[in-house]
């Protein structure tokens, strides 16, 4: 394999351990001449090196890493794709790319057609062709539309706000469309028109809007996000708008939004202080000016309302009225009584060591639950009987696999969209309708709508789960999927073994179907592994809370565990077991780069936070200190422990595994300055380490199909050059 560091490095330039000094900093100029200068050279570099890379299984035939590229292109652009559609009045709203359409459609069709194998679809924009009359990149960021007054008598959506971002960002702007003419509608005609900036407008009426971004010098957070919400109505210039509310310069953000439910009208304000930690307002906007009530849970606690219907989610043990519900319960009770401060609560789940609440939809008379028992899906339904009671049945017990439910129209039926997938087993669409059946479910069950073709050959592929034994006693989920045979691979030898994970945020990995992973992976004969490590919600909000702050060395722990029991397990050895994780993900990974490099073989960083010391400065890092800690503070006594940029040193007898970091350059979430830094230090400790940043793709990375694929065939490519056999073939 060839290294790509240079062969001009040969002092040392690490950061100091305490944060003191950092001879990278001049990188973080996002756009600055020198920075793009090195961020070339380096691509041209991880190029060079990464496309002269030969095919093992067809040595004679094009470089690996241009058959992968068309592979996963393939499967990104696949035209029998199923379609996510989002229903609104008579029709389903679809964002659909393929390989004629790179930047993608906007569309519609009806459910009749819908359900055919060739839907007609109405073509309602077409972001390439705005980008080429606007001369821009646009990149699609999701459209809100206006529910018309008349719905109910058949009137049709005349009016959507679109958002669209500069190659990628999260920053975006905001136009309104006219989806009679399919036009936008000019400023200049009394559109609403939001500039770009990190931020949302969502409709109240035709003429009243609630808009959150940056109004200037003062009306952003500390993180970059908008502290104000406004009522900003037409005709008037948005910094015009009427304040209604403004959060603190530190809190995270504000949200606001209105809900058109008939009948049940509601405007709120969310206060994000920080991560987990909101202050929830109802907006009285008949009032002059619109008064505030602050929704009087605590702050760690979710709450909404649909129709009568208080929900309320906590996340530490929550008691009120004589009752404690625990953390990761969900509970329910007449909302108008909740605010009269008369709460008459029940308790729809309650969990479980084994059992966390994964996601809950609700429909126009049912409440469906979707609910994790370690990392498997189930679903059940709750709904009200005639004296007003709950009853729980179980739902559609024959699904298998991870299991996303979404209600078709809220307001007006018991309709869900139920999607299936796992790692092995392609997706598919099912449609149930949850109304008027004694058992909770279709007496047939759900109807099949759609289903995806297989993407790679899955043939002699099994998908186990196993536990692994973390440091501290905690048992830590993980799922394999390798050859049928991998626990006695015998003359094989050790699989090159893929592990995946990421840890943090509440947030729950869970199977998938694999597609591009399990044609660029699985297919030519290589292991993945999904670990459900501490940071993560797999087991609701304990889960996620073991490894804050102080505790993050626990997620690191529990995934150097999973690499430690694939090993001992015989699936595979250091040399042939890579980590691969982005984002919160990235500081994982790079975490095994310099707390466990004897253990791995190859590391992929993607889109990371790395030094640690300055993420609460850099871009949305201010947001992400409940989860990390203040660097600025005492805390950095902890935070320095899993920085590591600032655990990076010289050591001949341990060197760092083959390293490669992928990031871009658009990515106004985390600072692409992260990546490049690392690497630099890698480099000048001689290490072998590339990296590659992509200009545009914002945190996903990519902003089209193509360069999904070419991202990731780097990514592969760099993979079976380290850690992949030579006498290995295809499936």
């Amino acid at each position: 394999m060839t290294s790509a560091t240079s062969s001009s490095s040969t002092t040392s330039q690490l950061p100091a351990s305490d944060g003191s000094s950092d001879p990278h900093q001049w990188l973080e100029e996002v756009t600055g001449e020198e920075a793009l200068a090195w961020v070339s050279e380096r691509n041209q570099r991880a190029e060079a090196e990464l496309e002269a890379v030969a095919d093992p299984a067809a040595p004679q035939g094009p470089p690996l890493a241009e058959t992968l590229q068309r592979e996963i292109r393939e499967i990104l652009d696949a035209k029998d794709k199923i379609p996510g559609v989002i229903k609104r009045g008579d029709h389903l709203y679809n964002f659909w790319t393929d390989a004629d359409h790179e930047r993608g459609l906007w569309r519609r069709t009806t459910l009749d057609s819908y359900r055919s194998e060739d839907p007609q679809w109405e073509i309602l924009l077409d972001v390439d062709a705005l980008n080429a009359a606007e001369d821009e990149d646009w990149v699609w960021h999701g459209a809100r539309l206006l529910r018309p007054a008349g719905l109910a008598e058949g009137e049709p959506y005349r009016r959507a706000l679109i958002d669209l971002s500069h190659g990628g960002s999260d920053a975006d702007v905001t136009r309104e469309f006219d989806l009679e003419t399919l036009e936008f509608v000019p400023e200049s005609d009394g559109g609403f028109v939001r500039p770009e900036a990190k931020g949302s407008v969502s409709w109240i009426d035709e003429d009243t809007v609630w808009v959150a971004t940056d109004f200037g010098e003062g009306t952003l957070t500390t993180s970059g996000y908008p502290r104000q919400a406004r009522l900003w109505r037409r005709g008037t210039a948005m910094g015009q708008a009427q304040l209604v509310f403004e959060a603190a310069e530190t809190d995270m953000s504000v949200f606001v939004g209105h809900d058109s439910t008939p009948g049940w009208e509601r405007d709120w304000v969310v206060q994000m202080h920080a991560f987990y930690d909101t202050s929830l307002h109802l907006v009285d906007r008949s009032q002059s000016p619109p008064a505030l009530t602050r929704i009087e849970v605590p702050r760690d606690l979710e709450a909404n309302a649909h129709r009568d219907l208080g929900i309320f989610s906590p996340r530490s043990d929550w008691e009120i009225a004589g009752s404690t519900y625990p953390a990761g319960s969900l509970v329910v009770g007449d909302f108008a009584s909740f605010l009269r401060g008369e709460p008459e609560l029940t308790m729809l789940f309650e969990p479980t060591p084994t059992s966390s609440l994964a996601d809950m939809t609700i429909t126009r008379n049912t409440v469906v639950l979707s609910i994790l028992d370690d990392v498997i899906h189930r679903l059940e339904v709750h709904t009200r009987d005639a004296h007003g009671a709950w009853v729980r049945r179980d739902l559609y017990p024959e699904l298998r696999g991870s299991l996303g439910v979404a209600a078709v129209d809220s307001d007006e039926n018991d309709e869900i969209w139920v999607t299936a997938t796992d790692f092995i087993e392609p997706t598919t669409l099912l449609l149930g309708d949850l109304a008027d059946v004694p058992d909770g479910g279709d007496p047939d069950g759900p109807e099949l709508i759609k289903s995806t073709p297989a993407r790679f050959d899955a043939r002699g592929l099994d998908v186990v789960q196993h536990f692994a034994t973390s440091d501290d006693g905690t048992r830590v989920p993980y799922f394999e999927i390798s050859g049928k045979d991998a626990a006695a691979r015998g003359t094989d030898g050790p699989a090159p073994t893929l592990l995946f994970g990421y840890g943090g945020f509440e947030i729950s990995l869970t199977p998938g179907y694999l597609g591009a992973i399990g044609k660029a992976w699985l297919e030519r004969g290589g292991t993945y592994v999904l670990a459900n490590i501490r940071g993560g919600g797999e087991y609701g909000p304990r889960w996620h809370q073991a490894a804050l702050k102080e505790n993050r060395h626990r997620a690191y722990e529990d995934f150097s565990s999973v690499a430690r029991d694939l090993i001992e397990r015989g699936v595979t050895d250091r040399d042939h077991l890579a980590v691969r994780g982005g984002s919160n993900g990235g500081l994982l990974t790079g975490n095994m780069v310099t707390r466990y490099p004897e253990l791995f073989g190859a590391v992929v960083i993607q889109v990371p936070l790395l030094d640690m010391k300055r993420y609460s400065h850099l871009l949305a890092g201010y947001s992400w200190m409940a989860e990390f800690g203040d660097p600025d503070t005492e805390d950095w006594e902890f935070i320095r422990t899993f920085s590591p940029y600032h655990l990076l040193r010289e050591d001949p007898d341990q060197p760092y595994p083959p390293t490669f970091l992928l990031t871009s350059t658009r990515d106004d979430r985390v600072h692409p300055g992260h990546a490049r830094k690392f690497a630099a230090a890698m480099e000048s400790l001689g290490a072998d380490v590339r990296s590659w940043e992509n200009i545009e793709g914002g945190h996903g990375g990519a902003a089209t199909n193509e360069q999904a694929a070419r991202m990731n065939a780097l990514m592969y490519t760099f993979l079976w050059n380290t850690i992949g056999t030579d006498d290995r073939s295809p499936r």
